[in-house]
């Protein structure tokens, strides 16, 4: 069975960093896309970054020249570089990646449960 687990959450201020990682677990025959998306209390799920199996980025205009998101693709693992906090960058951040699992021999996507920052003021 895929999974997908975050960590690298937590407190921190205003202008502060910090790292998120997300790593894939399981029979994993490649990973494709893999992202990292967020969700604030009382607001929509949305787009952070995304990076692709070729190293092609997009991040949300939000974050831009803030977050950097990187992958180690020989341990599975996407990284979220957090720096320049602000408070409106609190959120839950969920990873997300589309993997071929060896046993589905099909891609399907995978969320994390999420890892909460919380930037104060």
């Amino acid at each position: 069975q895929v999974q997908l687990v975050e960590s690298g959450g937590g407190l921190v201020q205003a202008g502060g960093s910090l790292r998120l990682s997300c790593a894939a677990s399981g029979i994993i025959f490649s990973i494709n896309t893999m992202g990292w998306y967020r969700q604030a209390p009382g607001k929509q799920r949305e787009l952070v970054a995304t990076i692709t199996s070729g190293d092609s980025i997009s991040y949300a205009d939000s974050i831009k020249g803030r977050f950097t998101i990187s992958r180690d693709s020989a341990k599975n693992t996407v990284y979220l570089q957090m720096n320049s906090l602000k408070p409106e960058d609190t959120a839950v951040y969920y990873c997300n990646a589309d993997i071929i699992a060896t046993l589905a021999w099909r891609v399907m996507n995978y969320w994390g449960k999420g890892t909460l920052v919380t930037v104060s003021s």
